[in-house]
């Protein structure tokens, strides 16, 4: 794989309740722009569905997307990290650190070193994702959160039979940091419609007041890979240089 090529590699760490699949609006707008986008699915979520069980964790899904980079000979590419993914993204860029260029955090939590998602959404809301697993996921998987409220009636019904419930494991095991990342570029899209119950914008300001982030925002909800695919992808493509 030469420099120019591997710079133009993006591969994905998605969100929770969903898989590669939804992100199929934004492979054939950044290939127009020479970009590869690789999207690999965590165990237990979309086509790997039928893989969930109970004693799934962070770590697994770090090292789904890890074991990606090392089977496909992977090197020098960015990570694509959104929402839940922010912890899988973090995971991959320190495990995997000789393959990773930059990280790219969309609208996503940002944890430090011994940090679980339940550790960055607050009390509140460990207490629903909670609720949803005792009272709808036999103990163990939360039930996926509604679509944002400007999502078309045509992708609400494209997604929502296609989403299924997380396993609650990945949102309590905290994260394990080893490794120095400092030299790994990192931009932070901050996605403007979030509105009540916002947990991402102490991320945006975070990376906002920080020289060695870049920092964008984008009018959309939570999901611009679905809602606003052509102004996302134009974005992003600013964002890879």
């Amino acid at each position: 794989m030469s420099s120019t090529d591997a710079r133009r590699t993006v591969v994905l760490a998605h969100g929770a309740w969903s898989a590669g699949w939804v992100w199929k609006k934004m492979r054939p707008l950044l290939a127009e722009q020479g970009i590869d986008l690789c999207t690999p699915t965590y165990t237990g979520l979309g086509e790997r569905s039928h893989l969930a069980h109970e004693g799934i964790d962070l770590h697994t899904h770090i090292t789904d997307v890890v074991n990606h980079l090392l089977w496909e000979d992977m090197h020098d590419v960015t990570v694509l990290a959104h929402s839940y993914g922010g912890m899988v993204g973090t995971g991959v860029v320190d495990r995997a650190l000789d393959r990773v260029r930059s990280i790219i955090y969309l609208d996503a939590f940002v944890p430090s070193d011994g940090q679980s998602l339940f550790d960055l959404v607050g009390p509140a809301g460990e207490a629903e994702f909670r609720r949803r697993a005792t009272e709808e996921g036999d103990g163990w998987k939360v039930t996926p959160n509604p679509p944002p409220p400007d999502t078309e009636p045509a992708d609400i019904e494209w997604v929502t039979p296609r989403r299924g419930p997380h396993p609650l494991g990945t949102f309590t095991q905290r994260l394990e940091l080893t490794a120095d990342t400092s030299q790994v570029g990192r931009s932070y899209i901050y996605c403007q419609r979030n509105g009540p119950g916002d947990v991402f914008r102490q991320f945006a300001n975070r990376a906002c007041a920080s020289d060695e982030w870049q920092y964008r925002e984008i009018d959309s909800s939570h999901n611009p890979h679905i809602t606003c695919p052509r102004e996302f992808c134009a974005l992003l493509v600013e964002l890879l240089g």
